[in-house]
């Protein structure tokens, strides 16, 4: 998909990614503490099955479960120098399944390293785009990132090795502000200055209290506005699991008020399942 298209296919309307796929994974079986990317791979008809559901709700978008699996995330598993193997077997298993009709965005993320030089941030995500891009992806997505600088990179690093469009995504108090410091606002207008093709945040908090972020948001660019929220804030219940407090009904109603206030690629994060998809599929689209 060209950059021109993906904005034309915007302007039309909102655009439903799928739902979670690391709370649906641990529900699924994958134990804590691994490598999420490797663990699909070694299993991949666990992901198969989650991505049928969430297209079967009405997922205009499969995302491909690239998410962490850049050089400086997988060193922390010892995985590093599988960065290729691991990157390219994830991007085939979601090609394979994604249905006609359906686009395939690749993600990639943070390296939760505030302090990691930005040429070795570039490097990292250039290596990373470059391997999903070949693998087949409509358009990038760098998600649930921290701080500008990161998220710069990121999409300095897409700009470097492929023409596909590029969504930028940062995770935000309920006030707007970014975990690595300044806040959405002035980082979404700085990322749609450099090129993004979307900005706006995902995880963070519940669609309830995100419409005065993603409003404002809007009037400061003059590209497509992310929102892909969680299902509500989360507890952690006694045996150390994260229980999400907002149902399928209750999040579509406050996802149509996001779409109202201009949001356009929307979807869910953490806690949301195909049943959550489905109710957004029917009031938003």
């Amino acid at each position: 998909m060209t950059r021109e298209e993906f904005r034309a296919r915007l302007e039309k309307g909102p655009l439903l990614g799928d739902g979670a796929t690391g709370s649906n994974l641990m529900r699924a079986g994958m134990p804590k503490g691994v490598c999420t990317e490797k663990w699909i791979c070694d299993h991949p008809q666990v992901i198969i099955d989650i991505k049928h559901g969430f297209m079967d709700a009405g997922s205009q978008v499969v995302s491909a479960p690239t998410f962490t699996a850049n050089r400086i995330n997988l060193a922390r598993h010892g995985l590093e120098d599988q960065t290729y193997e691991i990157n390219s077997t994830l991007m085939k298993i979601a090609r394979e399944t994604v249905r006609d009709g359906i686009y395939l965005c690749a993600s990639v993320t943070t390296t939760s390293r505030i302090d990691e030089d930005y040429g070795k941030l570039l490097d990292a995500y250039s290596e990373q785009i470059q391997i999903i891009a070949d693998g087949g992806a409509d358009y990038v997505m760098a998600a649930t990132m921290l701080g500008l600088e990161e998220t710069m990179a990121a999409l300095e690093a897409c700009r470097s090795v492929c023409d596909l469009p590029m969504c930028c995504s940062l995770t935000i108090e309920s006030d707007g502000s970014l975990f690595y410091g300044g806040n959405i606002f002035d980082a979404a207008e700085t990322l749609a200055e450099m090129g993004a093709d979307a900005v706006g945040i995902n995880c963070s908090t519940g669609p309830d209290k995100l419409e005065a972020v993603v409003r404002n948001i809007k009037e400061r660019v003059d590209v497509p506005v992310i929102a892909i929220p969680n299902a509500g804030m989360p507890t952690i219940d006694d045996k150390g699991n994260a229980v999400y407090p907002m149902g399928p009904d209750e999040y579509a109603r406050h996802m149509k008020t996001l779409v109202e206030a201009g949001a356009r690629l929307i979807g869910g994060c953490c806690g949301t399942t195909p049943e959550y998809i489905r109710k957004v599929a029917e009031v938003c689209l």
